[in-house]
């Protein structure tokens, strides 16, 4: 999910020079702890989305809803929250931490009540049609309540005219375009579907032979269920309740069949490293990244540093194959907030420094390599080097465990301009190591980074993922962003929550 609307002055973090992924879904159906459960789950995504969470549930006569702004251990922990979600089915959703409007009347699952009853939608991407048909909908007369591209999709299914609330589903998402893993909950239906070729995850598992799906599998293994598969690409999934309480499981394709292409961010920085995606466990793939990386970009030094969190499986492939030893020289504060470090321009200042400190012990004196799983504008490599200097470092070298980004996404990571892009910036991998300050710089090839998670170099003919972000190959047309000067052309009221 992401705002057709963004704010022009984002707000200034720690996280700025890095890509966020959109958000996560969860959903169970038949559980008599459907809430508790999708909570759990919920917190084992918090990595895809930290700014806010929201849980729909049905007991059979109604629909409760509470979205909060917020982790999910702030609000879905409290007992009296979960008290307010009663029934045996639920869907979840955590959202990733924007730089532009961040509202209460985003938060996710969406829900309307429609003339085939009530339906609640969450889901995780980007539909690279959303503002087009956002358009065409308040032409003809709807009145948009957020700035979500989720509610285009309510809109196509009150449209719809078919008879059945999971076929006003498929007509809806026939008419979108992008990435998205979408969950559906109806009075009697837990639906899910993933877009027509696979860029954003989705699996299906069992608990007590009750379906759940999970934008991963990690999602699954704190509440203790059994995975089942991926949904594939293309896929929709319809869990239906009988009378009798038994649940029936139908599953279709209703659009012409494509080859199947994960986005390759999935393995190389979002998707938790115990999480198996696609059928390959990400924590090998990224430490096969760093496995490669000392092949292709091998040099003489004294230790191995991984810029935490998300360059340290790579960083040991790195150490592993390369014989320098492994050391953790830099310690990451895990507890710094946005709240603490919005306020005042002071406290902004302090920079990386909030966020890790050098482990001085294990880098005075030393030639470093500093292994990281990819760099976006550069400025937190600015600092992070010269952080590492001031602890006494010889030498300072960086190894990068993806190739240089050169293309904005549209389908669910929120990327910077290609302008803002530190690849665009500098003509030469020589003029770009001097901006950072290093000793030396060098990147993974796609070739490697393909070796890595799959075995096999690049096919330039049938690429086996999305990475257009590193190519410039995008899998789908991007209708959007040749109507973008058209934008501004609506407005919405300011809210504070």
């Amino acid at each position: 999910m992401t705002d057709i609307f963004r704010d022009e002055t984002p707000l200034m973090s720690l996280d700025d020079d890095t890509l966020h992924e959109e958000c996560g879904v969860f959903g169970i159906l038949g559980h008599p702890d459907a809430a508790t459960l999708t909570a759990l789950g919920l917190h084992a995504l918090q990595h895809r989305g930290q700014e806010a969470a929201g849980i729909v549930s049905y007991d059979g006569t109604k629909f409760c809803s509470e979205r909060r702004m917020g982790l999910v251990g702030d609000h879905y922990t409290n007992p009296v929250t979960l008290a307010q979600l009663p029934g045996d089915r639920a869907i979840g959703h955590v959202r990733y931490s924007t730089t532009g409007d961040a509202a209460l009347r985003n938060v996710q699952p969406l829900f309307a009540e429609l003339e085939i009853g009530g339906i609640a939608i969450a889901h995780n991407g980007n539909f690279t049609n959303g503002l087009t048909m956002r358009r065409k909908l308040i032409a003809d007369g709807a009145i948009c309540q957020s700035n979500s591209d989720t509610e285009v999709v309510l809109h196509l299914i009150a449209r719809s005219r078919s008879a059945s609330s999971s076929d006003r589903f498929v007509d809806a998402i026939r008419q979108m375009e992008g990435g998205y893993a979408m969950l559906a909950l109806t009075r009697t239906k837990l639906i899910a579907a993933r877009d027509p070729i696979g860029i954003r995850p989705l699996v299906m598992g069992d608990l007590d032979g009750k379906p759940i799906f999970a934008s991963e599998s990690c999602a699954l293994d704190i509440i203790g269920a059994k995975f089942v598969r991926d949904i594939e690409n293309g896929e929709v999934v319809v869990c239906e309740i009988q009378s009798d309480g038994t649940i029936s499981i139908e599953a279709f394709k209703p659009q012409a069949p494509k080859p199947e292409r994960i986005c390759l961010f999935e393995y190389v920085y979002f998707a938790r490293p115990d999480s198996i995606v696609g059928g390959r466990n990400v924590y090998t793939a990224r430490k096969n990244m760093g496995i490669n990386l000392a092949k292709e970009a091998p040099l003489e030094a004294d230790v191995v540093v991984p810029v935490p969190d998300g360059g340290t499986p790579a960083a040991i492939g790195f150490a592993q194959a390369s014989g320098i030893p492994f050391e953790l020289g830099i310690i990451r504060n895990h507890y710094v907030g946005r709240t603490f470090i919005e306020p005042t321009q002071s406290i902004r200042a302090f920079g990386v420094k909030l966020k890790h400190s050098a482990n001085r012990a294990v880098i005075e004196g030393k030639r470093v390599v500093l292994v990281d799983d990819s760099i976006v504008r550069g400025t937190t490599s600015v600092k992070i080097v010269q952080m590492i200097r001031d602890a006494g470092a010889r030498e300072v070298h960086i190894r990068v465990a993806s190739p240089m980004i050169y293309h904005p996404d549209f389908y669910g990571i929120d990327t910077p301009d290609a302008d803002k892009l530190l690849a665009n910036q500098h003509a030469t991998l020589a003029s770009m190591c001097k901006y950072i300050g290093a000793d030396s710089l060098e990147f993974l090839s796609i070739d490697g980074l393909y070796r890595a998670v799959s075995g096999a170099p690049r096919d330039p003919q049938a690429p086996l993922f999305t990475d257009h972000y590193f190519t410039g190959d995008y899998p789908t047309r991007l209708v959007d962003r040749d109507g973008i000067s058209n934008v501004r052309q609506f407005s919405l009221l300011a809210n504070n929550g």
